[in-house]
């Protein structure tokens, strides 16, 4: 029954549900009992191919298509079979080895493969790749592709503000002058080196049996190399193999991944309050869509709503990522089943952050530079200009300048005439006491714009 996004429970799938549709072949359920008939038909092709295990013959170029076009002809009338026998096992990875047994059929070929279907498996050791597959399907096809649309987009904005002047402001308070761009490319190296380590997380996964010592694949075959065969199963599928586990892998990798994209969506956050502040200062405008209504009340008002709603998702992602990083290395002696419930939720973690990014590029995408509202603040801050001639006489020694300075501005009006004054009293070079007089608060901006030309 089609039930309306309008009654959905998660606003992933209902208000927000067309930004994550991209998510739903990989973590939705169809995604999960999807990944795992690949592993269980891609571990029988995989018994079937070494010669160690000599009671399941080499595929014939019929069976290996059988089994292939399972794997790759699966759909979502598949996945209903599977929930379907489901209903009647009451294990949803025993339904899948059911379901490839119906899909092989009766012949004279496929009985072998019948009886090498699950071989020396847990359920556990099949659900560890699946979500291992997810989790690299994810980071491929979904969020390092997002990422690096979102890095595009901040960099071209850093050189196209390199040269703009803007006043900083520490601790809330009037500061040295940096770039626009500058400031955008500060959170760009930022975002580089999260995306790299979260690139580089190494995905791992085990397929050593009930309790990780392969007992029963040893007891069957105890000449074979099981370590060996595993490792070069897990090989193929693209995964490294953990040799060292209970009967759960334990999940430290995952942690590493959570860990990685908390920090990313983080430096996010950052971004977002930062841009928030510079729209409340007038520094950018944001492009106005026909019709919209900015408040239900104040019809002059146009919200940073793109924003803010990142800001808000971004913090549910990190809540959900930040548990998976806190719970799913632990778990009692070599089993419990408290990991299962909350791996489901991995779709909903990566979907908020989906959510987030694809509000973040839209509002960085209306965002209108104003210019003269910038140099209007920034060329009236004269007082930024303490720092550079107090440096000034610290080259040129002359005693206790930041005190001298400290005295002429803290808690008073600071302008040019006042600064010309005291700068023209100086015993420096005449040549460095022509540069300080000639110096501008908006010319203050040090290496800001190379830096972020360079990014």
């Amino acid at each position: 029954m089609k039930v309306s996004t309008l009654k959905a429970l998660s606003p992933a799938d209902g208000r927000y549900a067309g930004k994550v549709n991209a998510l739903r072949e990989i973590f939705s359920e169809y995604g999960l009992i999807r990944y795992r008939v690949l592993v269980e038909v891609r571990w029988l092709q995989c018994l079937a191919d070494d010669a160690q295990v000599p009671e399941l013959p080499p595929l014939s170029n019929v069976m290996k298509d059988v089994l292939n076009h399972i794997v790759d002809d699966f759909s979502l009338d598949d996945a209903e079979r599977v929930k379907a026998i489901e209903a009647t096992t009451n294990h949803d990875v025993k339904a899948v080895e059911y379901f490839i047994r119906e899909k092989l059929g009766d012949g004279p070929d496929t009985a072998p493969l019948k009886d090498f279907l699950h071989f020396g498996c847990t359920s556990e050791d099949i659900n560890n790749l699946a979500y291992a597959l997810m989790l690299r399907s994810a980071r491929s096809k979904a969020i390092l592709p997002a990422m690096r649309e979102l890095r595009g987009k901040l960099r071209s904005m850093a050189h196209e503000y390199a040269a703009i002047p803007m006043l900083s402001r520490t601790h809330g308070q009037t500061a040295s002058p940096t770039t626009v761009g500058k400031e955008l490319a500060n959170v760009v190296a930022r975002l580089d080196r999260a995306q790299q380590q979260f690139r580089d997380v190494v995905i791992r996964g085990k397929f050593n049996g009930a309790v990780g010592n392969y007992n029963a694949h040893q007891v069957a075959y105890p000449d074979a190399d099981w370590p060996g065969i595993t490792e070069k199963f897990l090989s193929s599928l693209d995964l490294d193999l953990n040799p060292y586990t209970t009967q759960i892998e334990p999940h430290d990798w995952t942690a590493e991944y959570s860990h990685c994209l908390c920090r990313y969506n983080t430096i996010l956050i950052d971004l977002c309050r930062d841009i928030w502040g510079y729209i409340s200062l007038g520094y950018f405008t944001q492009k106005v869509a026909s019709g919209e209504v900015g408040s239900s009340t104040m019809p002059h008002k146009v919200n940073p709503i793109d924003f803010e709603n990142a800001e808000g998702n971004l913090g549910l992602a990190n809540a959900l990522l930040g548990h998976f990083a806190e719970k799913l290395p632990i778990s009692r002696w070599q089993r419990d089943l408290t990991d299962s419930t909350v791996q489901r939720n991995f779709g909903v973690a990566i979907g908020y952050q989906a959510i987030a990014f694809s509000s973040v590029l839209k509002g960085l995408g209306k965002l209108q530079l104003d210019a003269a509202r910038i140099e209007a603040d920034v060329s009236v801050a004269w007082e930024v200009l303490a720092e550079a001639v107090q440096t000034v006489m610290r080259r040129y020694g002359i005693p206790e300048p930041y005190e001298k300075l400290k005295a002429l501005t803290r808690g008073k009006p600071v302008n040019q005439a006042l600064l010309t004054e005291f700068i023209a009293t100086l015993d420096i070079p005449d040549a460095e006491k022509q540069r300080l007089l000639d110096l501008q608060p908006h010319q203050y901006t040090g290496l800001a714009e190379s830096l972020a030309s360079q990014i």
